[in-house]
């Protein structure tokens, strides 16, 4: 502000004009103080303490702590406080979870990271679903963050994340106590105390189940160890049953092998579309020979649901077609497993049908897959390989 010097020591004009806008807004009862205020030392102190906002302390110890006085609302607005908690009061664990976690479910991942080309983190399963969901619905699969396009061959995975990851701490399901990721499994198969357990009479019909550290006290009082040979007996009998069902199928196929005329080969399922308005994907595996017969498998999704994408739990059903003429009919039994370079869980099913050059086309029958998530692994590769067994049967 410039000041003028001429002859002594003069103020401002712009100086002057301020201060008497300053006192123009200054309430009556105030200005009315300063008036009664005896003395000038006491006039001058007041002002000070008006200007300064210091508070004496008794007995002359000098200015304890400023107060806060109303601005004028001209001057800038003070600053607030921060309510927010500072960076030091998070615990890393908490810090590193929200960075370290899925950008699709938001958890920390179990297995495998994947990054897309800008290094946002995927989970495994969310990887596999989110090509599972582009090929269901025609689309390029896209990072869910900054939409950049996705794929097993753009994509790789992130081991710094994943070793990070294992040695981050998680409860125990069953103590409530906190291990290394890396270290969960083993305690919770093999140290925690209150991890579930069985009797060791379960063999003979004994349904307890509890607490690891409770079983010494009920394995000694276990009343199956003093039942009689007749109630043994009917328990055996009942878990005899059930051993005999799961027996059955892996009978059946020993007795398959032993078929004169037996055929394999590795197909390879392609996806397709159909030609509809709302159009459909379907699998087709180009034709093959096995028993000097010409064949085709196809398969469908959720069988040819109309979104499939839009349901959580997915299916493949598949169908066997003779493609070459037959001069009599041929009774075949046939299953599908995993390929030699696959590592999708398949529950082998053999199913039986009788070719005719009229009805040469089985109908569609399921895929015996686990579960959604191995079918949405076969749906996120680019092709799906199967080894398929036919056993014709002679009369």
């Amino acid at each position: 502000m410039p000041v003028t010097l001429r002859g002594g020591r003069y103020r401002c004009r712009e100086e002057e004009r301020w201060r008497l806008r300053v006192s123009e807004r200054r309430p009556r009862n105030e200005m009315s103080e300063e008036r009664e205020a005896p003395g000038p030392m006491a006039s001058s102190s007041a002002g000070l303490g008006a200007e300064v906002g210091q508070e004496e302390v008794p007995g002359g110890a000098g200015p304890a702590r400023l107060l806060s006085l109303p601005s004028d609302s001209d001057g800038p607005p003070k600053k607030r406080l921060r309510s927010e908690a500072e960076p030091g009061s998070v615990r890393l664990e908490e810090r590193l979870y929200s960075v370290l976690c899925c950008t699709v479910c938001l958890d920390l991942p179990k297995a495998s990271v994947y990054q897309c080309t800008n290094g946002h983190l995927m989970c495994a399963g969310c990887f596999i679903h989110l090509l599972a969901d582009s090929r269901l619905k025609e689309e390029q699969a896209t990072c869910p963050n900054c939409r950049c396009e996705i794929s097993k061959s753009l994509c790789c995975r992130n081991l710094a994340v994943e070793k990070a990851v294992s040695e981050l701490p998680s409860d125990c399901g069953f103590c409530l106590k906190q291990f290394p990721r890396s270290l969960l499994e083993r305690h919770k198969k093999e140290e925690c105390q209150d991890r579930v357990t069985q009797c060791k009479y379960k063999r003979i019909g004994c349904p307890w189940e509890g607490p690891y550290h409770e079983l010494t006290v009920h394995e000694s009082e276990c009343c199956h160890p003093t039942k009689t040979g007749n109630e043994l007996m009917e328990i055996l009998d009942e878990m005899d049953q059930t051993h005999k069902k799961e027996m059955q199928l892996y009978n059946s196929i020993f007795s398959l092998l032993s078929f004169e005329k037996i055929g394999y080969t590795e197909v390879q399922f392609r996806p397709y579309r159909t030609d509809d308005f709302i159009t459909r994907l379907y699998y087709e595996t180009p034709r093959f020979t096995v028993l000097n017969q010409t064949w085709v498998l196809k398969a469908r999704v959720n069988d040819s649901e109309r979104n499939p994408n839009l349901s959580c739990k997915r299916t493949l059903s598949f169908q066997l077609i003779l493609k070459s003429k037959i001069n009599s009919p041929m009774e075949c039994s046939f299953l599908l497993l995993k390929g030699p370079y696959d590592d999708v869980k398949i529950h082998p099913v053999i199913y039986h049908f009788v070719f005719t050059n009229e009805n040469n086309e089985t109908e569609y029958v399921p895929l015996p897959i686990i579960d959604s998530v191995e079918c949405n692994k076969l749906l996120a590769a680019k092709n799906i390989n199967l080894r398929l067994f036919i056993f014709q049967i002679q009369k």
